[in-house]
């Protein structure tokens, strides 16, 4: 069957589920349980024909009254007063008391009402609410089938798209355990099944499509949840989704030493895992991202299990992370999930829908193991993977911690949803005990596509904000608290003893040079005094020579006598 031959039914997850939605212009049934949802189902599937896919729908209630069934369905936000009569009609198909005591019975009469009305409003799907109510007033299970086979008939001929519900083997049996109705899931194209369990006082809900003809489809049991707007139902990514957009923007953590172990912060749209015991603040490193990505201007919704509201803003002030200011702006949705009971499903789907309205594009959820609560340690892992892909798809930066209830066993890092190898960015908190002292650890068990820290740093806390301290190491241990104190002020103490040296030292060199200096300029003194001596020697010298030529030229001239020549030999 291809994919044009499919109705969708806007039922999120089942139309992946049945790679498109029910068989066109065939019959599908729906059973189960009471309270399973299988009116809820119907009805979707009609809503969105009319409204997606303009196709008028038809609504037979064997069981309840349409006006009971319309004011059922107002909280789901439908508006199906908007959409009746010209779009979806209801047709009330409930049995007297009086017409019960008048004998047998057959549907012919109301199938022919129904093809009329369907050439009239030009109706392409129809459900037939509760069948098994009608039937079972028929005498005996010839008749029974007789008028399934007529309807069945009636559905293939009218070329209606048509959904049957009914209830489920499990609570239609006779006395010998026998389903009066079982016939019906053979002739039927395509079969649904609906239950509701309680897992330890926890309500969990599946779906399993039992047959579908012509079509490949999803096989095994997925859970689903009843939300406001209709059913929810959880399925895997698709094996032919090639992936996710993928950035490589990063986003600040809040702490700045811990964005420069983390080689510039976490990636955009990646989730992160910070995993720790009680009091090792992993709280505080979930506000300190919240408040970093508001100020950022990034609408963001922080989910708290642990703490309401209030309680988590006030105790985050006492190390200077201030959420009330962006709780006032409007960019912080601050939600105390204590107040949401149910199974992990519907945590899942009440944290989606919040996070759609708030418009969120970073997401905290603290603690996320949570959802691991008795009652969900079968589903909570399936959920887990869909909040990371669902973050993912949507572009969301989520922030999740995961408490550690083993506070003795200091290697154990595992998680209860083992999320871990999941998560794109894991940070695990610890105590180190050491001198009488419990202290603070953080380090970084892995982050995905970057380099960073394998170094366990100390996590300080105050009133001025939070602080990622130095290593400090001694024979191979980290050294925390008074310890990592007594070895800074050793270092302090060595450094400003080496500075004072340095300082003596200096003085002297300064001192011997400038005595230098001044020996040198007393000798280049006596120095230019030597060479003015010099100069004048030898200018008395050259006046007595000229003097001596000067006074023998005289003399030879006064004597008249030849001059006298001089022998060079």
């Amino acid at each position: 069957m291809v994919a044009s031959a499919k109705a969708p039914t806007g039922i999120f997850g089942f139309d992946e589920i049945t790679r498109g939605g029910l068989p066109h212009g065939r019959t599908t049934l729906v059973t189960g349980g009471a309270g399973c949802g299988k009116t809820i189902f119907a009805m979707q599937f009609l809503v969105h024909g009319v409204r997606q896919c303009k196709e008028p729908g038809i609504f037979v209630a064997f069981e309840e009254s349409p006006q009971r069934i319309i004011a059922n369905f107002k909280t789901f936000g439908w508006q199906l007063e908007t959409l009746i009569p010209k779009m979806l009609f209801f047709m009330d198909a409930q049995l007297t008391t009086d017409f019960l005591q008048a004998g047998d019975f057959d549907l012919s009469g109301m199938l022919a009402s129904l093809g009329s009305l369907a050439k009239t409003m030009r109706a392409r799907r129809i459900v037939l609410d509760a069948l098994d109510v009608i039937l079972a007033h028929l005498p005996d299970a010839v008749s029974r089938r007789r008028e399934v086979y007529r309807i069945h008939d009636w559905l293939l001929s009218s070329g209606l798209t048509g959904v049957i519900t009914a209830k489920s083997a499990s609570d239609d049996k006779d006395i010998h355990g026998v389903q009066p109705f079982g016939f019906v899931q053979f002739m039927v194209d395509c079969a649904v099944e609906l239950n509701h369990r309680m897992i330890y006082g926890v309500s969990q809900r599946n779906l399993r499509v039992q047959k579908y003809r012509g079509s490949s489809f999803d096989e095994n049991e997925s859970p689903f949840v009843i939300s406001k707007d209709g059913f929810d139902v959880s399925t895997a990514r698709p094996l032919v989704r090639t992936g996710m957009p993928v950035t490589t923007e990063r986003v600040s953590s809040g702490v700045t030493r811990l964005d420069t172990m983390l080689g510039g912060g976490y990636y955009r749209a990646s989730s992160v895992l910070i995993t720790g015991f009680p009091g090792t603040a992993k709280t505080t490193l979930c506000g300190a991202f919240a408040d970093a990505a508001c100020q950022r201007g990034e609408r963001t919704v922080y989910v708290s299990f642990d703490s309401d509201g209030p309680e988590v803003v006030r105790n985050l002030s006492s190390v200077a992370i201030r959420l009330d200011r962006h709780m006032k702006s409007g960019l912080l949705c601050m939600i105390s999930a204590r107040t949401i009971i149910g199974s992990s499903e519907t945590l899942l789907v009440r944290i989606k829908a919040l996070a759609k309205e708030h418009n969120a594009r970073c997401l905290v959820i603290d603690p996320v193991s949570t959802l691991s609560k008795s009652g969900n340690e079968v589903t909570a892992h399936g959920v887990a993977e869909r909040l990371l892909d669902w973050c993912k798809t949507d572009g969301i930066t989520l922030l999740c911690s995961s408490l550690l209830d083993d506070a003795s066993n200091q290697q154990y890092t595992g998680t209860p949803l083992q999320i871990s190898t999941l998560s794109d960015t894991w940070i695990h908190l610890n105590y180190l005990a050491q001198s009488g002292e419990r202290n603070r650890g953080i380090s970084i068990m892995k982050s995905r596509g970057t380099a960073h820290s394998n170094q366990v740093r100390e996590l300080l806390l105050s009133d001025s904000g939070i602080h990622v301290a130095d290593i400090y190491t001694l024979g191979g241990e980290v050294l925390m608290g008074t310890l990592r104190w007594e070895k800074e002020a050793a270092l302090r103490a060595a450094t400003e003893l080496a500075e004072a040296e340095g300082a003596i030292k200096r003085l002297r060199l300064e001192t011997e040079e400038a005595e230098i200096n001044v020996r040198l300029q007393s000798l280049q003194r006596e120095l230019r005094a030597k060479q003015a001596e010099v100069s004048l020697a030898i200018q008395a010298i050259e006046n007595r020579r000229s003097e001596s030529s000067l006074d023998l030229a005289r003399v030879q001239q006064l004597r008249g006598a030849d001059p006298i020549v001089e022998d060079n030999k």
